[in-house]
């Protein structure tokens, strides 16, 4: 029903800074909490970021609390991860992710996009 498209990853130097962007289609997007996950080979995946659907509470991770800065725009559809200081250990791919309400979870993802941290 719902589905996510996420750009902006790639390979940056330690300290540097992303902004991955997830494009929305096919639902009333105003109507989900956004979520930012990602996934590390051989990790559990790690809920980085989340926003309420009008931005009124957002939740992260204390991994990137004070680097990373979740936002949406309800009018184009789109919510933003901004990535300062970023870390090596922040490599991961990133996923774009939807929740509707607490019954249904995170129930639509995106394809992922991968970003790379070098040290």
């Amino acid at each position: 029903q719902v589905h996510l498209v996420e750009s902006g990853g790639g390979l940056v130097q330690a300290g540097g800074s992303l902004r991955l962007s997830c494009a929305a289609s096919g639902g009333t997007f105003s109507s989900y909490r956004m979520g930012w996950f990602r996934q590390i080979p051989g990790k559990e995946r790690e809920l980085v970021a989340s926003i309420s659907g009008s931005s009124g509470s957002t939740f992260y991770a204390d991994s990137v609390k004070g680097r990373f800065t979740i936002s949406r725009d309800n009018a184009k559809n789109t919510v933003y991860l901004q990535m300062n200081t970023l870390k090596p250990e922040d490599t991961a791919v990133y996923y774009c992710t939807a929740r509707y309400s607490l019954f249904n979870g995170y129930d639509y993802w995106g394809q992922g996009t991968q970003v790379t941290v070098s040290s």
